[in-house]
C-alpha cells in the first residue's frame, strides 16, 4: 500500500501515544468503530511496538503504522512489529535508504522547501508537514503548491478539529494528523465511547 492510498483512507490520521499495550486493541477498535482505520502509533513510549503488534493481530480492519521514526533501527523494529507504513518527523538519507531496503511505505516529514526538494530527489512525493502550525501551516502549504504541484501533504502539529477543515480544503493536502482523537484522559478512563465519538466526528470532515 503506497502513501497516497494510506492517506486517502480518511481525512484524519490519529497520532496515538500508548503507554500501556493492554489498551491497544480496545483503542484501535474504538477508532475503527468511528470510521478511522489508519492508525499512527508513535514510537514515544516503551509500549508502542507491542501495541502495534496487538493492533495488527487483533484488529484486521485497521491499517497500523509507526510514527516518530527517526532512524534505521526504529524503522526496522517497526517493520518487525507489523507496521504497514511509517511516518517520520523529519527527513534523512539514512531513513530513506532504510525504508527502501525494507519496502516499508514511508511518509517523511519536512518543514522547508529545501527539505521538500531533498525528499523529492529521494523519490518521496507524499510528505508530512511538521510541525505544521509552527512552521506556517495553511499559508506555507498554499505557498508550496505552485513550485511543488506534484507534492501532497499530511500536515501534523498543532491541528485540532477546528483547524482541520482549513487544511483539508487545500488541494495539496490529503489528510491531517492529530492527537485530539485519543486524549490521554479518555484512554486512562477506558472511555472508548468518547474516542469513537471523536473518531466519527473526524471521519466526517470534508476534503477539498
Amino acid at each position: 500500500m503506497d502513501a497516497l492510498t494510506v492517506l486517502r483512507q480518511g481525512p484524519v490520521v490519529p497520532v496515538i501515544i500508548v503507554n500501556d499495550a493492554a489498551v491497544a486493541v480496545d483503542l484501535a477498535r474504538a477508532l475503527v468503530a468511528g470510521g478511522v482505520k489508519v492508525l499512527e502509533v508513535t514510537l514515544r513510549t516503551k509500549a508502542a511496538l507491542a501495541a502495534m503488534r496487538r493492533m495488527r493481530d487483533e484488529v484486521p480492519e485497521a491499517i497500523v503504522g509507526a510514527g516518530t521514526l527517526r532512524n534505521r533501527a526504529q524503522l526496522e523494529a517497526a517493520v518487525d512489529a507489523g507496521a504497514q507504513f511509517g511516518i517520520s518527523p523529519g527527513f534523512s538519507g539514512e531513513l530513506a535508504s532504510a525504508a527502501r531496503a525494507s519496502s516499508l511505505t514511508l511518509i517523511p516529514g519536512i518543514a522547508t522547501p529545501s527539505e521538500a526538494m531533498w525528499a523529492q530527489d529521494e523519490g518521496f512525493n507524499t510528505l508530512k508537514l511538521f510541525p505544521a502550525e509552527a512552521v506556517g501551516g495553511v499559508k506555507l502549504l498554499k505557498s508550496l503548491a505552485s513550485p511543488f504541484p506534484d507534492l501532497r501533504f499530511c500536515p501534523t502539529g498543532g491541528i485540532d478539529i477546528k483547524k482541520a477543515p482549513e487544511y483539508l480544503a487545500l488541494p495539496n493536502v490529503l489528510a491531517v494528523g492529530g492527537s485530539w482523537l485519543t486524549p490521554d484522559d479518555a484512554i486512562a478512563a477506558r472511555d472508548w465511547d468518547r474516542i469513537t465519538r471523536l473518531a466519527r466526528e473526524a471521519s466526517q470532515l470534508s476534503r477539498g
